[in-house]
């Protein structure tokens, strides 16, 4: 299994360290070492044990995985082991950093799995930003994985690669950044509706932002029933009578402002919106902002620095939320992502599908329950009841659309 809050952050059986270079600061001083170990599940205190867990004893298993490959699913870790893949060009909001100083963020997201879904995580930054390269590397890994993890990989690329793998994998392939914040969005949302008195169909929405994020959000509302979108970039509306769109956002387009004949700035699509969501950076001016319907819903969901500072969107919206935690009703993807894999690891599922994500975003709307309020759409990460509730949620809808073996 793996573990948090290694020994050798203290120096761990090999002895001590040297001071490192930021010493005495509290972010430093807890990820020295790193976040996670390797511990063994089971003992080895004699030859007997030694035996049985290694040589001889282990040639019988692998004698019988090699004449039924199925039997990994329950004499190896493989099936509740999931790799957390990035090749370090889109980290947190800091852009392309590379991949080892993007191992401190995949390190976390496999100490969320584990303490958030039981589910164990192994952290793979490669060193190449090639699709070809990625798409092959990950390929060739899969058979000593349950499901892979895409993360901090830059849009358009992540697409791809995403769609590439799931066609060639039989194991779930998922881009957090895509559907896991997609998820989360869309729980926060439904209650957000309901506190308002709106229903979907009728509600006016604006993204600003057409990367992996903006996409997987917008698709995911289509798929909730929203009708009215209106997705920007720096550019504005995508419609497609714009000549420079890619094709994930020339499809887009054509699926969201090309239906009401929606063009122009942010600022002409704010007019009179419902909700905004943002997953772009940068900053709304507050005059955009007050544009806005009454008892309008409003996420600035860039970290650490919110497209709308919730002091400003208080001012002029009912419902607030952000990707922060010292604010209320953060839309945080650790709510999603360890509770969708628990639950198609428990199902053994082939993918990931829309309805399984649809599910997860409806249980977690629904562990708000009696109280909604304002400050309060969606439940804290760490609330109990999060990722059983997700993960029964998951396998369920993996049953109801046959991706799951058992």
């Amino acid at each position: 299994m793996v573990a948090a809050e290694s020994d050798a952050q203290q120096g761990g059986a090999g002895g001590g360290r040297a001071p490192h270079p930021h010493a005495g600061e509290p972010v430093f001083d807890l990820h020295v070492g790193g976040k996670m170990e390797i511990v063994s599940t089971v003992a080895l205190n004699g030859p007997d044990e030694l035996s049985l867990a290694y040589t001889p004893g282990v040639a019988q298993v692998c004698e019988a995985i090699a004449a039924d490959p199925s039997l990994t699913q329950h004499y190896t870790w493989v099936p509740n082991t999931v790799a957390v893949v990035t090749d370090g060009t889109a980290v947190l909001g800091l852009g392309d950093i590379g991949p080892a100083a993007a191992m401190p963020v995949m390190e976390g997201k496999a100490v969320l799995f584990k303490q958030f879904g039981g589910v164990d995580a192994i952290p793979i930054c490669l060193d190449t930003t090639d699709t070809e390269e990625i798409i092959e590397t990950v390929a060739r890994l899969a058979p000593s994985f349950g499901g892979i993890n895409l993360e901090d990989i830059s849009a358009p690329r992540c697409f791809e690669i995403e769609e590439r793998l799931k066609e060639r994998l039989d194991i779930p392939v998922f881009h957090d950044d895509q559907h896991g914040t997609a998820v989360v969005a869309l729980a926060a949302l439904q209650n957000a509706l309901r506190l308002t008195g709106r229903n979907p169909e009728s509600t006016r929405v604006v993204i600003s932002g057409a990367g992996a994020a903006g996409v997987a959000v917008a698709r995911i509302l289509l798929e909730a029933g929203i009708k009215d979108l209106a997705v920007t970039d720096r550019k504005g509306v995508l419609h497609s009578s714009r000549g420079d769109l890619t094709p994930v956002k020339k499809a887009l387009a054509v699926d969201t402002a090309d239906h009401f004949g929606r063009s122009g700035s942010l600022a002409d699509v704010l007019v009179g919106a419902d909700v905004y969501i943002g997953v772009s950076g940068g900053t709304v001016p507050e005059e955009y902002v007050a544009t806005m319907a009454a008892d309008s819903i409003i996420f600035g969901l860039a970290n650490p620095t919110p497209e709308v500072h919730p002091d400003v969107a208080h001012r002029h919206a009912r419902v607030v939320a952000t990707g922060r935690s010292d604010f209320p009703n953060q839309i945080n993807n650790v709510l999603a992502f360890p509770g969708i894999f628990r639950g198609a690891f428990d199902v053994h599922a082939t993918a990931i599908t829309e309805n399984m994500k649809l599910a997860a975003a409806d249980a977690l709307a629904q562990l708000v329950g009696d109280d909604l309020a304002e400050d309060h759409i969606i439940p804290s990460p760490f609330d109990p009841r999060v990722g059983p509730a997700v993960s029964a949620a998951v396998a369920a809808a993996a049953r109801r659309d046959g991706v799951a073996r058992r």
